[in-house]
């Protein structure tokens, strides 16, 4: 029992027993391809996190032994994604100015609380908090920090000045400082922007078109950004393009991390409190949603409580070696997922990568031109945007839409965490106004059969004095009035009623104030002389009813079936059609 417990929060020890050869080869197979996608990746986005490029490949490698220690996925790659970038520069730009070791500071101590956030969710198991963030809300949000990020890279791919962290502001510095475009900075930034956009969509079918093998075509897919790395660091060194005011990143610390620990700022905490958990959960949305995804490809189980430790490690991780938020990346999972990661070891050895990355590359980065960083970011970020989404989402549901449209323009007009909780906010009194209001049937029977269905819909027979309803959501305390209200009317506009059915097969939940409103009901009904009947209440919701006084002083009665309700008090009727059923069923 206690080994199980261990394993549980330490899936290595689970797939290590049958860890072997060929698992190995495919594991450093795919270590290989996503540590050639993730260094351009790590360094862009510490960029756009407002971070030293170094940072980024600090939190490519303690995070990712963590993970393949404590995750559950076979495929996942986490490590700095643009998202999580994204919220990092808005959280930490309002305490700090960016280049300065407080921003810095400011950084781990964001990922070291929201590794804790995470650690403690999973250890309580809360991975129910996710639910909050509704499809509609991410989707928005997702679609509208694409927009965002790719708004603020147009500086870096002109080779302006411009500032901005809503999407008004951007555009009005952009055109405010349109005068400063950088020509070498420009062609820079647009040549590597078309070329990597090329090569998503033809380069494959261009190669395979020639002969090459579809495995090495999918490596030089992969590849890519490295490519325009090299190219654009080969011609600003050799035109001396930073002489011609061309950006470059400069010189990249050679060598690992050094152990740190956050600012032990009280203070700064709190600030950092509530980015830390948004960061938190929509990272934990994002990696969960990915990883249950490419384990049903594999017939794998994902436990999702464990994903919120690892996720948490993960983080921790990153603090503690001077990084940034971390979590599990899309486009990364899938090229892991495709090049045939086994278990999460090829997470580790991908850090091994970084690391050799960090002592042997990085004097090689000195001349890299900031545009092609801007480039990699934009192609990588686009693909996120999915505004079609809203388009589908209206013909489905309205209340939905109008959650993803909140998202996007609160998101693009006023930043990213006003985005988030505009969009969470309005989810939430959309759910409670649709709770409130829950939809309802005035029911009748079908002839010929012990069916009941909606009189608005079907062709059905109602019987004289009698109002069925069926209600179809759990019965409390935001729709305890509308229930009472519903009623009342029915009862006032048919004089000749003497008995209200309440049909129970879709309540599942009855609470206090619901409870205390059916009392009402029942009493205001004996006094106009109808009697209150209950039909098919599910076994845990009779189990409380009968501990309240409801039943004890309920006018009518309880019935196992709402045919057998209708037998009692309308015999001729049901027995009706019972025997056209029958009459039916002999021909």
């Amino acid at each position: 029992m206690q080994l199980g417990r261990f394993k549980r929060y330490f899936p290595i020890l689970d797939w290590a027993r049958r860890y072997d050869g060929t698992t190995l080869e495919a594991d450093l197979v795919a270590a290989v391809i996503v540590t050639i996608m993730l260094i351009p990746q790590s360094l862009a986005y510490a960029l756009l996190a407002g971070l030293p490029p170094e940072v980024g490949l600090y939190a490519s490698m303690l995070p990712l032994v963590l993970y393949a220690v404590f995750g559950t996925s076979r495929a996942l790659a986490v490590g700095p994604v643009a998202v999580a970038s994204l919220m990092t520069a808005a959280a930490v730009g309002e305490l700090a100015a960016r280049g300065t070791p407080e921003y810095l500071g400011a950084a781990i101590a964001l990922a070291f609380l929201s590794g804790l956030m995470l650690l403690a969710m999973g250890v309580l198991r809360l991975g129910f908090i996710s639910s909050f963030l509704s499809h509609p809300v991410i989707s928005g949000f997702i679609s509208a920090s694409g927009i965002l990020i790719a708004a603020s890279q147009i500086k870096h791919l002109l080779g302006v000045s411009a500032n901005g962290k809503t999407l008004p502001d951007i555009v009005t510095s952009l055109v405010e400082n349109i005068g400063q475009i950088n020509l070498p900075t420009l062609v820079i930034g647009v040549a590597a922007t078309a070329y990597l956009f090329w090569t998503r969509k033809g380069l494959k079918g261009f190669l395979e078109a020639r002969g090459v093998p579809p495995r090495l075509s999918g490596l030089a897919l992969r590849a890519a950004p490295v490519s325009a790395v090299l190219v654009t660091i080969l011609l600003a060194w050799a035109l001396g393009l930073d002489q011609h005011g061309v950006r470059i990143v400069g010189e990249v610390p050679r060598g690992l991390p050094m152990p740190t620990l956050p600012p032990l700022d009280l203070a700064l905490w709190a600030q950092l409190a509530v980015p830390a958990l948004l960061i938190s959960i929509v990272g934990y949305v994002e990696t969960i949603s990915v990883a249950q995804t490419l384990a049903a490809k594999r017939r794998q189980r994902i436990d999702p409580d464990q994903e919120l430790v690892a996720l948490g490690a993960a983080n921790l991780g990153s603090a503690v070696s001077g990084g940034f938020p971390v979590t599990g990346g899309f486009a990364r999972s899938v090229v892991n997922f495709d090049a045939g990661a086994a278990t999460p070891a090829a997470g580790a050895f991908t850090a091994i990568g970084m690391a050799l990355a960090t002592l042997v590359l990085t004097p090689a980065l000195y001349y890299l031109p900031q545009a092609t960083l801007a480039a990699t970011i934009v192609v990588a970020v686009l693909s996120l945007v999915d505004l079609g989404a809203i388009k589908h989402a209206w013909a489905y549901s309205k209340a939905d839409a109008s959650a993803t449209v909140v998202t996007i323009a609160a998101t693009l007009l006023f930043g990213v965490e006003t985005g988030i909780s505009a969009g969470v906010g309005l989810s939430i009194l959309l759910h409670l106004w649709r709770s409130s209001r829950p939809h309802y049937a005035v029911l009748g029977q079908v002839p010929g059969t012990e069916h009941f269905r909606n009189i608005l819909r079907h062709k059905v027979v109602e019987a004289p004095g009698i109002l069925q309803i069926r209600v179809d959501e759990s019965l409390w305390f935001p729709n305890a009035r509308f229930l009472e209200d519903m009623i009342y009317d029915r009862v006032a506009a048919n004089p000749s009623l003497a008995h209200v059915v309440l049909n129970c097969p879709a309540i599942n939940f009855i609470d206090l104030s619901a409870l205390e409103a059916l009392e009402a009901i029942n009493e205001r009904l004996r006094d106009a002389g109808v009697a209150l009947h209950l039909s098919e209440v599910k076994g845990p919701v009779m189990d409380r009813l009968v501990r309240s006084d409801l039943i004890t002083h309920m006018t009518g009665n309880v019935y196992l079936t709402h045919f057998d309700a209708l037998s009692a008090l309308a015999p001729e009727l049901t027995g009706a059609t019972v025997r056209d059923l029958r009459r039916e069923t002999a021909r």
